[in-house]
């Protein structure tokens, strides 16, 4: 099909606002409810602030880098815009579902396209007991913290935590620690994409935890439930040639 409605959206810098406008002078603003396609203007933060706000809309995502970190984003241009969307891959992911308890007996969920990690608060360590499908498999990690990624989040906090880059094809979760001092440099696992994984904050009192699904945090957990949600499906358009499956592989050999 080709895209002709278009919504733009941009982050509060004025470097995205200023595109923002010149994108409007020249291609219009269709009303969000009415649009073929969403184009955020910024960086990865806040394509995944669009993506989330927008997941219960049946347009895809064709996101431009005008800010920090372009990962998600397209190159930006403003030419020929409508072709260059129409031309573009599609790329479908699931996020990640947070299912989180907390010491006072608060109860709270979120979604994460990237990652929940769970990270100490405090001075302690954290001591974390992980289950996979309801079976213990490390009774004891003593480490800063842990997370688990998607693939199309494992090139970020994932991959900065010495974790493994995903194809995004895989059908593969990574759980990885942070600073694991118990077991010493334990680093994590590959887990099936459809695995669920328990998290439990032992001595939660002395050793104070926050669950964090990418930028959604909650504080002093003692139980953190994680697991796909298939019924959420993200759509992002990226150039060809320059896919998310091929930004993948180009960032595993820089």
């Amino acid at each position: 099909m080709a895209f002709e409605k278009i919504h733009f959206t941009a982050n509060g810098s004025e470097k995205a606002q200023a595109a923002k406008r010149r994108l409007v002078h020249v291609y219009g603003q269709s009303p969000v409810a009415e649009a073929e396609v969403i184009v955020p203007l910024g960086g990865d933060g806040f394509m995944l602030s669009t993506l989330h706000a927008a997941q219960n809309l049946p347009m895809p995502v064709y996101g431009m880098h005008q800010g920090t970190v372009g990962f998600l984003m397209n190159e930006y241009s403003e030419d020929n815009l409508p072709e260059r969307i129409t031309a573009a891959e599609l790329a479908e992911i699931h996020p990640l579902r947070m299912h989180s308890t907390c010491q006072d007996g608060r109860v709270a969920e979120a979604l994460a396209i990237n990652e929940v990690s769970l990270l100490r608060m405090g001075p302690q360590a954290a001591k974390l007991r992980i289950s996979v499908n309801g079976q213990v498999r490390m009774d004891n990690l003593v480490c800063d913290g842990a997370l688990v990624s998607t693939p199309a989040g494992s090139t970020a906090y994932n991959y900065s935590a010495h974790g493994p880059i995903l194809p995004i094809g895989a059908n593969i979760l990574a759980l990885t620690a942070v600073a694991a001092f118990r077991p010493r440099r334990w680093r994590g696992a590959l887990l099936p994409m459809d695995a669920d994984i328990s998290i439990e904050v032992q001595e939660p009192e002395k050793r104070p935890v926050a669950a964090v699904a990418d930028s959604s945090d909650v504080r002093d957990v003692v139980r953190v439930d994680i697991a796909i949600e298939p019924s959420i499906t993200h759509a992002l358009l990226f150039d060809p040639g320059h896919g998310l499956e091929e930004r993948l592989l180009n960032e595993q050999f820089q």
